[in-house]
């Protein structure tokens, strides 16, 4: 029997570790059903710095995965556009299009390669939408990857459809109401006063509606979700004319993490030591960090409520280095909460820095999780 010729997908997550990791398990479920699929996954070094996301990158090569590849593609930090602090979002969005050439090159090179196979499709991240260009100049169809929830999807579809029928200005100014949001894929009416503060800003508009606008040009979006958990939210997209389709390819999970600090160990032993289901774990994702008003609110409704925690604490960077630097784990937490938090709280509560998520969720202590409102799943 003639061998069949490999299909090859190219894979190209965003230069977050969420992004990436969720990216990487997805890679795993597909090659693991057909094997007449390899994936090659592009790595663009990300604008900021990131020691987690460092580690885990460095951490690839060193665990081969059958039929997967990286290819970590140049970093060219003196050409690629400088990150805006007044246009944070768009700025990264050119950020992500400056690697365009890099991908022309890279793709061109497997196609090139003696015994290669068909390249089949892309399949970029919601913020790598800028590479369907060069996915059609290769007349290569591409897939989205939405590594976040159903619901946040159609949400996300809901607000640029408010952008393209009224003002981004008056969008900008929905949280200043008191109405609410009738959004196809939540099942209840959202208030306007929780209206995200990405999208408060004309930056934050023009990311998203470019995003959208880049969809119509796809065959499809997979979400990271799966149609049990999210039934009413998969189904609103039908709704929607001139829209791909939407399949649910979760849950995409990663149950090993990043590599973990000696410290994790003393959580774990901590949470050894605490009754079954008695612990909530407060964890905001990577970009996660408040500012100190906000950590004191948080910091006295734990106190107050008497009720077990671990809370991974991380900080912001600094004004002039926002979107150029990751939030991080502060040397000494006590600089910043209040005084004598630690103390009172320390028969029944925990801070830590960056968390060993599944470690921690997975443990018997922990009964519940209070995350990001938004976030990737890994």
């Amino acid at each position: 029997m003639a061998n069949t010729k490999v299909s090859e997908l190219v894979f190209i997550p965003a230069p977050g570790v969420g992004h990436i990791m969720s990216t990487i398990e997805f890679a795993k479920l597909l090659v693991n059903r057909d094997r007449n699929i390899s994936i090659p996954v592009l790595i663009i070094h990300p604008p900021y710095s990131s020691s987690v996301l460092t580690t885990y990158i460095q951490s690839l090569p060193m665990n081969p995965i059958e039929r997967i590849r990286f290819i970590e593609l140049p970093r060219d930090q003196e050409n690629a556009p400088k990150l805006d602090l007044e246009a944070p979002f768009m700025s990264f969005y050119g950020f992500m299009n400056s690697h365009r050439n890099y991908v022309r090159n890279a793709v061109s090179d497997m196609m090139s390669r003696p015994g290669s196979g068909w390249i089949t499709g892309f399949v970029v991240d919601i913020l790598c939408t800028g590479m369907i260009e060069v996915a059609n100049e290769f007349n290569i169809p591409t897939y989205v990857f939405f590594t976040s929830s159903a619901a946040f999807l159609g949400f996300k579809l809901y607000i640029a459809t408010l952008c393209s029928d009224r003002k981004k200005e008056d969008v900008i100014e929905l949280s200043k109401s008191d109405g609410e949001l009738r959004v196809p894929s939540f099942i209840k009416p959202v208030p306007t006063t929780v209206y995200p503060a990405v999208y408060q800003t004309r930056d934050g508009l023009d990311f998203l509606t470019i995003s959208i606008q880049k969809f119509r040009e796809v065959k499809a979006i997979m979400v990271n979700t799966f149609l049990e958990l999210e039934t009413h939210a998969i189904g609103s997209f039908s709704s929607y004319t001139n829209f791909p389709a939407v399949y649910a390819v979760g849950p995409v999970l990663n149950l090993e993490g990043v590599a973990g600090k000696p410290e994790d160990k003393d959580v774990i032993r901590w949470l050894d030591g605490q009754p079954r289901s008695s612990v909530v774990f407060l964890c905001f994702g990577s970009m996660g960090s408040f500012e100190k008003v906000q950590l004191k609110e948080i910091a006295n409704a734990l106190e107050r409520s008497g009720h077990r925690f671990v809370w991974s604490l991380r900080r912001p960077p600094l004004a002039e280095q926002s979107f150029k630097v990751l939030p991080d784990d502060y040397g000494d937490p006590r600089s910043i909460l209040p005084e004598g938090f630690l103390e009172r709280t320390s028969g029944f509560g925990k801070v830590i820095g960056w968390a060993p998520q599944v470690s921690l969720l997975a443990h018997e202590a922990v009964e519940g999780l209070c995350p990001t409102a938004v976030g990737t799943r890994c």
